[in-house]
């Protein structure tokens, strides 16, 4: 009967938990598509996906694509 319970409680949590694939900032440098698609979403929701490991690794991604562009623009 215990194990019942605990197999109940776990499958409710884990019915209740996001599936939300978290992108890696390499993956976001690769596609830049879905990083524009996911610093969108950051933006128009600040308050509660401010802390969010996609947006943190979106904004991650953008910086370091910006610093690629600057230097290649300065000729480096």
């Amino acid at each position: 009967m215990r194990w019942f319970v605990s197999a109940l409680a776990m499958l409710l949590l884990s019915a209740c938990s996001s599936e939300e694939k978290v992108y890696t900032v390499d993956e976001l440098v690769a596609d830049e598509a879905l990083l524009t698609k996911i610093i969108g979403e950051c933006r128009n929701n600040p308050g509660e996906l401010r802390d969010a490991a996609n947006c943190r690794n979106a904004e991650a991604a953008d910086g370091r694509l910006r610093l690629e562009r600057m230097r290649k623009s300065l000729g480096g």
